[in-house]
């Protein structure tokens, strides 16, 4: 027998979960990344001043780490998951469409801060799943996080180079996501 046919169906599924946990902060990433020479274009930035708002996907997900190392202890993972994925998702078609800097760095804080929530739970999460099943895991956990980020870019990219609007291609990406989330 294998080992994935005799753990319980509870452990299979937790461990399924986990990988698209990982998945899809990857995938989301991964489709903010074409989206970028859009939002320049759109919002009129040079690159000093693109590089500037960037900074605030990363700023965002420094502050949101510890807050949700913390949720997740008082609250559990599954909920901050979810909630910090669902952060994400509806950041991610405004990216499509914030006019203006100000905007457009507000709504990279926002998505950095749920992908950075997200990440930090994800892998407290990981480390859970790997102490039940008494195997190592992790390496193949974060391996779903860059296949989500090949799929990410690639399903962006294939759908912008269709003609589809960057916000409609957004928002496509997102019910996927969405689906994914539903089914794990």
């Amino acid at each position: 027998m294998t080992v994935s046919t005799t753990l319980p169906h509870r452990a299979r599924r937790q461990q399924h979960a986990t990988r698209a946990a990982f998945l899809l902060p990857g995938f989301a990433m991964a489709a903010w990344a074409p989206l970028v020479p859009f939002a320049r274009t759109r919002t009129g930035l040079d690159e000093g001043t693109l590089g500037l708002a960037l900074l605030c996907l990363g700023a965002g997900s420094l502050v949101a780490m510890p807050l949700a190392g913390a949720a997740a202890a008082r609250l559990g993972c599954r909920g901050v998951m979810l909630a910090t994925l669902l952060m994400a998702c509806a950041m991610l078609p405004l990216l499509a469409l914030a006019p203006s800097a100000w905007l457009l760095g507000a709504v990279l804080f926002a998505f950095g801060a749920g992908i950075g929530a997200c990440d930090c739970v994800m892998n407290l999460q990981a480390v859970m799943v790997e102490r039940d099943a008494a195997r190592p895991m992790m390496s193949g956990f974060h391996a779903w996080y860059s296949i989500g980020g090949a799929l990410g870019a690639a399903a962006m990219t294939g759908l912008l180079m269709l003609g589809l609007m960057p916000w409609l291609a957004s928002a496509l990406l997102v019910a996927l996501m969405l689906a994914v989330m539903a089914l794990a």
